[in-house]
């Protein structure tokens, strides 16, 4: 099924206290900026806030006047499973009341699923991802693949894909499923452009569209000091200060350049940020809007 997501969504992670919490109203209004600017692609999981993310934009578009959360396209993803107990926070400080269960069998997707509804008091999601399966292909495409295609063929739910911070398996997917749509973070970015080797142009040839996230990898592309959801080593710190130079030398900010960089590539259909308050949400997409000169983009390439 080919979904249009449009050419910015906003992810939720931040929106449920990734790193550290958000509060109620924070995550409220930054969802609200995104909806005035136009975004209409929201993605969520139950691993965000064990399940945090999910009820605060289930909260905002049913609050939504009239028939407007219609427009709404709403992914989520399956893989973890929430059990009531003393969890780990796993990156989201103070959401320690549920267990995260990796599940990818069939039984583990109907109730992730169900579960996600019932959070988000949405009647379908658009779009489902396989969440994370590194260490779980065989039940990844074995048990929840299948699963999902056969609710995709019910149109129970939209459309299907996985969503990884690696590239190889997600070529795999692309491959020997018949996935719509990949989610790749931090895989094709100023800083690594891995995914560009053979999940990109995999997904050309076969009309997979590729949701481009984790553009500043953790942060350390927008001046923070996290890669990977960890603290940034000391040579990738030399290397985005290195890239921001570059960008400077054209006066363009790097993050505008991190967040346009995807869209460079014809596979490239969406880019996925993220935001913890309005004013990020606003000063992303006006970044996204800065004017990126040729030279630039050459010389990026180059020192790539």
């Amino acid at each position: 099924m080919k979904l249009s997501l449009g050419p910015y969504g906003l992810g939720t992670a931040p929106l449920g206290g990734l790193f550290s919490p958000v509060s109620e109203q924070q995550a409220e209004q930054a969802l609200a900026a995104a909806w005035e600017a136009g975004i209409r692609y929201f993605d969520t999981a139950p691993h965000y806030g064990t399940g945090l993310a999910e009820e605060r934009l289930g909260r905002f578009l049913r609050g939504l006047p009239g028939r407007a959360a219609g427009e709404a396209i709403v992914s989520t993803k399956v893989g973890r499973v929430l059990v009531p107990g003393q969890g780990e926070e796993d990156g989201f400080p103070g959401r320690t009341q549920y267990v995260r269960v990796r599940d990818y069998s069939r039984d583990g997707v109907l109730r992730s699923l169900d579960d996600s509804l019932r959070r988000t008091g949405l009647d379908r999601f658009d779009l489902v991802f396989i969440h994370d399966p590194d260490d779980h292909w065989e039940q990844a495409a074995g048990e929840a693949y299948p699963a999902l295609a056969e609710l995709r063929d019910q149109g129970v739910i939209g459309a299907i894909g996985a969503g990884m911070n690696q590239a190889e398996m997600l070529t795999r997917f692309v491959r020997e499923t018949d996935v719509d749509t990949v989610l790749v973070a931090g895989r094709y970015t100023l800083l690594d452009r891995s995914a560009a080797e053979e999940l990109l142009p995999e997904c050309e040839r076969r009309g997979v569209a590729v949701v481009a996230a984790g553009v500043f990898n953790s942060g350390v592309l927008a001046g923070g000091t996290t890669y990977d959801y960890d603290a940034a080593p000391p040579a990738v710190l030399r290397r985005a200060r290195e890239l921001a130079g570059i960008c400077a030398s054209y006066g363009v900010p790097l993050p505008a350049a991190a967040l346009l960089f995807p869209h460079r590539h014809p596979a490239v259909t969406t880019v996925l940020f993220g935001a913890r308050s309005a004013e990020e949400v606003r000063e992303d997409l006006d970044l996204a809007a800065t004017p990126v000169p040729a030279e630039l983009w050459e010389e990026l390439d180059h020192a790539g």
